[in-house]
C-alpha cells in the first residue's frame, strides 16, 4: 500500500463538515481510500453502479435515515443526481439534531457535473477535495523515475512490470472512451476522442491552437473546445492558464495543455519503457508536466497555478501564487546541469516572484546566480507542504 497524503486532508474536512465530495479520475484510488476511512467509524458503502446499491435508494429518505448515525459513502454519486436532494433534507434534519458533522462521503469522477449538482443544491453543507494520482512526493527518490514513466494510478505504478503497467493503461484509456465517457451523455465516437487525446500527448506543455488541432481532426473549432472541456472536467487533462495581472506588457493569453497523468501521455504514444523514453521527443515536456502536477497537489489550499510567457521572450514554466503571497517562480530543467535562458531572468524582472527556483532530476540543493534556488523536486514539494 502507497500512503497517500490525502488522506490526513479527508479525514480532517469529515470532522469538520456535514459531506465531503472527494473527486479524481477513475482509478485514482478514491474507494481504497473511503474504506479504509469506514474502518476507522461506524460507517456504510454504497456503490451507485451496483443495481442492488441503487435499489437501496428506491426511497432515498426512508434508507438513509436509517443510518443516520453513520458515515454514508456514496461511490459514484453523479449516477444518480436526484439523490442531492435528499441529501439536503437529512442533512438540514441531522443539523437541527446536533450532528453537523461526518454524514455523507460522496465519491465522484466528473468534477464538474458534480459540483454544478452539489453547488446548487447542497451550498453551505459541502466540502470538496481533490484525489490526485501518485505524486512525486508520495514515493522514494528512487521510486521517482518508476512514478513518471509508469504514471500515478495505483494499479500501473505497481504492476509487475513495466509491459503489465503499459497493458493496464492501454485498458484503462480504452475503458474510458468506450465505457465511462459515454455514460456521462456526450455521443463522441470513441476513435475521434482517443485522436484528440493523443494529439494533446504529442503537444504536451504547448500552447493551444485549437484552430490547428479542428484541422487535424476535421471538426470545427467549437468542437475542439468541447472535447476539451470533457477532459478537464474528467481531471484527465489540465489547462494552465497565463498569468494576466501584469497589463504592462503584451502576454501569451492562450493556455497550456497538459495529459496530467505522465504515464496516460506514455501509454497514448506508446512508450513502454525508461529506455523509449529518453530517446522519445517528448521527454522534457513530459517531465515538465510530471514536476508541474506534483506542485500543484502539494501547494496548500487556494494556491493559484499560471505560467508566464510574454511577446518579448521572456518566460517561467509554472507561477505558483500561494494565498497572500508572491508569486513563486519555478523553472523546470531535465538536465543535471540546469542552465537558464535570458527570458527567465526578464520575466523575474517583470515579476519580482518571491522565489526563483530551479527543478532538476538531481538530489542535492544549492544556490545559483541572481538569487535562483536549484532543487530536486522532492525537496520543492516539500517546501510547499511546509
Amino acid at each position: 500500500m502507497i500512503k497517500r497524503r490525502i488522506r490526513s486532508q479527508l479525514a480532517e474536512l469529515l470532522d469538520t463538515s456535514s459531506a465531503v465530495a472527494l473527486l479524481g479520475p477513475r482509478q485514482v484510488g478514491k474507494t481504497t481510500m473511503a474504506l479504509e476511512i469506514a474502518e476507522s467509524r461506524p460507517a456504510i458503502y454504497l456503490d451507485l453502479e451496483s443495481d442492488a446499491d441503487r435499489a437501496k435508494l428506491a426511497e432515498p429518505e426512508l434508507y438513509l435515515a436509517q443510518h443516520e448515525d453513520k458515515l454514508v459513502i456514496l461511490d459514484e454519486v453523479q449516477r444518480l443526481p436526484d439523490l442531492f436532494q435528499n441529501l439536503r433534507g437529512l442533512i438540514d434534519r441531522a443539523r437541527r439534531a446536533g450532528r453537523r458533522n461526518g454524514q455523507f462521503l460522496l465519491l465522484g469522477s466528473a468534477s464538474i457535473d458534480l459540483l454544478k449538482q452539489s453547488g446548487e443544491t447542497l451550498a453551505g453543507r459541502i466540502a470538496y477535495l481533490e484525489m490526485h494520482p501518485v505524486d512525486g512526493l508520495e514515493v522514494g527518490p528512487q521510486e521517482l523515475d518508476t512514478l513518471w514513466l509508469r504514471g500515478g494510478f495505483p494499479d500501473s505504478l505497481l504492476a509487475a512490470d513495466d509491459r503489465a503497467s503499459l497493458r493496464w493503461r492501454q485498458d484503462f484509456i480504452r475503458t474510458y472512451l468506450e465505457r465511462d465517457i459515454p455514460q456521462l451523455g456526450p455521443r463522441i465516437p470513441a476513435e475521434t476522442l482517443r485522436r484528440f487525446w493523443t494529439m494533446l500527448a504529442h503537444h504536451q506543455s504547448g500552447l493551444l491552437n485549437a484552430a490547428d488541432l479542428a484541422r487535424s481532426l476535421g471538426v470545427d473549432g467549437k468542437t475542439v473546445a468541447s472535447y476539451l472541456d470533457l477532459l478537464v472536467d474528467l481531471l484527465l487533462v489540465r489547462r494552465l492558464e497565463p498569468w494576466h495581472a501584469n497589463a504592462g506588457k503584451r502576454l501569451v493569453k492562450s493556455p497550456k495543455i497538459y495529459v496530467r497523468d505522465s504515464g496516460i501521455t506514455h501509454a497514448l504514444l506508446g512508450i513502454g519503457s525508461g529506455e523509449q523514453l529518453l530517446g522519445h521527443p517528448i521527454a522534457g515536456a513530459s517531465w515538465e508536466a510530471f514536476v508541474i502536477e506534483t506542485l500543484i497537489a502539494a501547494a496548500p489550499a487556494g494556491t493559484t497555478a499560471n505560467f508566464y510567457r510574454s511577446s518579448a521572450g521572456a518566460e517561467i514554466d509554472l507561477l505558483l501564487t500561494l494565498p497572500g503571497r508572491r508569486p513563486f517562480a519555478i523553472e523546470i530543467k531535465r538536465s543535471l546541469a540546469p542552465k537558464l535562458e535570458k527570458g527567465f531572468y526578464l520575466a523575474c524582472e517583470d515579476l519580482q516572484p518571491e522565489k526563483r527556483i530551479v527543478i532538476y532530476p538531481g538530489s542535492e540543493t544549492y544556490p545559483a546566480k541572481n538569487d535562483v534556488s536549484v532543487m530536486p523536486l522532492a525537496a520543492a514539494g516539500r517546501m510547499l507542504l511546509d
